[in-house]
Formats: C-alpha cells, sequence, structure tokens
C-alpha cells in the first residue's frame, strides 16, 4: 500500500510541476502586457480623509477597498479608469446643482492624488498616454463620469468636464436620467432611449472625442447610440446577456452591433452580472473568462476587454481585488489564449477604440474648418 501511494505521488509530481510553470509563465506574459481597467469607482474612498490610496490595504477587506497604488503594481494594472459617480435624484435644478458639485469634489480628489503622488501616477488623457506612462514606470489614471446627471440640460457641461479630463461618460445608472432610458427603472420606458437632449449631448461627445459608455442603459437607449454616434462606443463594465440574464447585460444582438460599429465590451466582473443570483453562488474568474469565451466566439477577440467595477461591487473568486488581475490572464492562458490576443484583451481593443474616438473628433473638426 505504501509503494501504490508512493509511486502515486512521484506520477503526480511532473504534473505539479507543469501546473506551477504555467502558473510562472502566466504571471510573466501578464507583467509583459499593457493592461486596462475601464472602470472602478476608487474615488468614492478618495472622500474618507482616513483612506491613503498610496498604502497597501487589506485585500478583501471591505474598508480598506479593491484598489490602491500599491495592490495596482501587484496585479500590474498599468492603466485604470476612475469612475467619478454621481448617483440619481429627482430632474430638479437644486439636484442638478447638488450632483454637479458632488462630481466636481470628487474630480479634485482624483487630481489631488495625481499631484501628490506624480513620482508614481500620471493622469491620462489620450490614447497614447497609458504607452507613454507605462513606458516611464508610471500608473496612468484615466477619468470616466458615471452617469450623465451632473450635465443637467446643458451641453456645454461637456466640453468643462472634458477641461478637466474626463473622458468618457456613463450616459446613465440604475434609473433614469434626463439623457436618457435606464436599464434598471423599474417604472419603465420615458423616452424610449435617448431624450432629446441625450441626443444632442452624444453629438457633442463625438465632437470633443470623448468616448460614449453604454453600459447602464436600456436596450432602446443602446440602438439609438449605435444609430446616432459617428465615433465607436463601449460598454464599460458589462457582460453578455446570453450568459447571465440580467438587463444590465448586452444581449447578443447588442454585442454584434457594438462590434459592427467598432467599440468593445469591457467585461465586468461584479458577480450578480457574471452568474444569475438564482445560482446561489459568487462568481469565480473562470465565470468571468467564459464571458470572454462568449464574445470571443460571438464576434471576434478584438471586441472584449476588462473593466472591473472594483470599489463599484466589483470582485470574484480568485480575482477579489486588483492584485489578483493576474488569475484572469491564467485562467485565458489555460484555455489557449494566444499572447497576442491577451495584448487585445487587456488593452489594445480599448485604445483602438479610443484613438478612433480622437481621430472620428479630429475629422469632424476639419470638416468644420472646411466649411
Amino acid at each position: 500500500m505504501l509503494k501504490t501511494r508512493l509511486l502515486h505521488f512521484m506520477l503526480a509530481i511532473p504534473l505539479l510541476l507543469q501546473a506551477q510553470v504555467d502558473r510562472l509563465q502566466s504571471l510573466k506574459v501578464h507583467r509583459s502586457l499593457l493592461t486596462i481597467d475601464t472602470h472602478c469607482d476608487t474615488p468614492l474612498r478618495l472622500s474618507d480623509p482616513a483612506w491613503d490610496i498610496s498604502v497597501r490595504h487589506q485585500g478583501g477587506d471591505r474598508a480598506g477597498g479593491k484598489v490602491d497604488l500599491p495592490r495596482m503594481a501587484d496585479g500590474n494594472l498599468d492603466a485604470s479608469f476612475f469612475a467619478v459617480f454621481v448617483g440619481q435624484r429627482p430632474l430638479t435644478q437644486e439636484n442638478y446643482q447638488l450632483a454637479r458639485a458632488k462630481a466636481d469634489a470628487l474630480l479634485g480628489q482624483v487630481h489631488g492624488v495625481i499631484l501628490d503622488h506624480g513620482e508614481r501616477v500620471s493622469l491620462a488623457t489620450h490614447s497614447q498616454h497609458a504607452r507613454d506612462n507605462e513606458a516611464m514606470g508610471k500608473l496612468s489614471i484615466y477619468i470616466g463620469l458615471e452617469n450623465g446627471f451632473p450635465l443637467a440640460e446643458e451641453v456645454s457641461a461637456i466640453g468643462r468636464y472634458y477641461q478637466q479630463g474626463v473622458r468618457y461618460i456613463t450616459l446613465c445608472h440604475s434609473t433614469h436620467n434626463q439623457v436618457c432610458d435606464s436599464s434598471t427603472d423599474p417604472l419603465g420606458a420615458v423616452y424610449h432611449g435617448l431624450s432629446a437632449f441625450g441626443e444632442k449631448a452624444v453629438r457633442e461627445m463625438n465632437r470633443l472625442g470623448m468616448i460614449v459608455d453604454v453600459s447602464h442603459a436600456s436596450d432602446e437607449t443602446f440602438y439609438d447610440v449605435v444609430e446616432l454616434s459617428s465615433a465607436p462606443i463601449i460598454a464599460s463594465h458589462s457582460c453578455c446577456r446570453a450568459l447571465c440574464d440580467h438587463p444590465r447585460n448586452l444581449s447578443d444582438d447588442m454585442i454584434r452591433k457594438l462590434a459592427e460599429k467598432g467599440g468593445v465590451l469591457q467585461m465586468c466582473i461584479l458577480s450578480d452580472y457574471v452568474v444569475p443570483r438564482s445560482t446561489g453562488r459568487r462568481a469565480s474568474v473562470r465565470d468571468v473568462v467564459d464571458h470572454i469565451d462568449h464574445v470571443v466566439a460571438l464576434v471576434g477577440e478584438e471586441y472584449v476587454g476588462i473593466g472591473t467595477d472594483f470599489d463599484g461591487g466589483g470582485g470574484v473568486i480568485d480575482c477579489n481585488d486588483v492584485s489578483e488581475l493576474p488569475n484572469l490572464t491564467y485562467e485565458m492562458m489555460r484555455r489557449g489564449y494566444s499572447e497576442q490576443t491577451l495584448r487585445k484583451i487587456w488593452g489594445e481593443n480599448f485604445l483602438r477604440v479610443f484613438s478612433r474616438v480622437e481621430a472620428n473628433a479630429a475629422v469632424e473638426l476639419k470638416g468644420r474648418s472646411d466649411e
């Protein structure tokens, strides 16, 4: 019996060593990639004077959050979109003013982090900046505005946010606003897509070179944006409805339309959008990669990326905070994804969209100057 057990153990050693080599190899590959997360809600933590982004916090600790500068380095996250999130309130002038004040305060705090830690991070406002900063050994912070509510009904507000570094706007959040219908408002459709102001907002974002983000938007809003936008669009943190039937996720037809537009679906890792609640279990990295597999099989490897929603509910088994992002790379490599494909998923696909949005704005500007 002892000899049999010893033989089994000896036979298992090569497999164990191979698994270890695979893990080490995947980490080496991960560290060679330019990695971009298009959505995290870490700015909400900056309002807490006791929380310091430059300090390593305990992984999985709710008080410590999911993202800080040391753990970004641990997870080899080169660039992150910090989402300036403003919750929805009734559409009154007073609430518009409050929303704008909240957005401005959060923007100030994000800029404060960059100013205080300039030796480690830089503000990024152009598609090339992620590459430039990575080459200098710096982390990149991009800024997105989550919820168009602070725009009030002023198209000019979009330009003001652009000047403050905002490079995408998530049109709405969990309920309708003045821009469009949300995918999760229990009251049902108000505009059946974009409002009249929402149409103006999309055109202005195209003009400025600001990315339009359709995560949280209703299906009708999505199709309106696809039809109206002169530039590719993104879903900064969404998943596939075919695998998890949630209105926040994109149907196969929506994913096809997004790809036809040249856009990208940035995969969210918030459990409720990855596996149905009815399963009674928390999602894992394998479940997340199932969604990536689905997009690749449906439209190709050029139309999917990563948008974790860390600090906004994001986090799954084996990828509970930013330091564990290499586990996503490991799982994709385990399934046979090439290094070239990983480069696309981790950053190149999104940067392609970003650069096309910038180029589209330049063409529109030239067209106006030639008139």
